[in-house]
């Protein structure tokens, strides 16, 4: 069985936790909520293809231990699915290299929120060799604009995966 980690998955890619899911794969989940995991353990039938990882990813020594363990007690990762905020910049490094560890081939999909520096971010992520890395955007813009519906954004993670593309747009772009 394929092994993914969806880091944040139980909030607004909770939709991209079941699909994986359904399609097969064993899913670890970075989670802090046990609520959030409860209810999404309680939507599937296949809940003993999750393992929960509780742990803030800004604690970078706890966040390299429970990527490790899941590795151990699940297998090697081929998936990682990444919505990581700001304020742990090294946490996506430290997946990638614990993932790298055992696996020479995986795929990162690295999900930004409107409100990142794209640019910056293009510039100073670096991927160990053997991940082929993933980039979705979610811009919006206009007179009226609004946040996307955890569905939306779940939706759109799905659709990437499916086609594989290298950089993904999703969201309004223009009025």
């Amino acid at each position: 069985m394929k092994h993914v980690l969806v880091v944040g998955g139980t909030g607004m890619l909770s939709g991209v936790s079941l699909w994986l899911l359904n399609q097969g794969y064993h899913v670890s989940i970075i989670a802090r909520n046990s609520d959030r995991m409860k209810d999404l353990i309680k939507q599937t039938d296949l809940d003993s293809h999750i393992t929960p990882l509780f742990v803030d990813y800004s604690n970078h020594d706890e966040l390299q231990k429970k990527v490790h363990e899941t590795i151990n007690k699940n297998g090697d990762i081929d998936i990682v699915v990444a919505w990581i905020h700001s304020n742990a910049s090294n946490a996506l490094k430290i997946i990638a290299k614990e993932v790298s560890i055992s696996k020479s081939e995986w795929e990162l999909f690295h999900v930004l929120g409107s409100s990142s520096d794209l640019n910056r971010i293009k510039r100073e992520v670096t991927m160990p060799t053997g991940c082929s890395y993933h980039q979705l955007e979610f811009i919006i813009e206009g007179a009226r604009s609004r946040w996307l519906t955890n569905k939306e954004i779940s939706d759109g993670v799905i659709e990437a995966i499916k086609k594989r593309n290298k950089i993904l747009t999703i969201g309004q772009i223009d009025s």
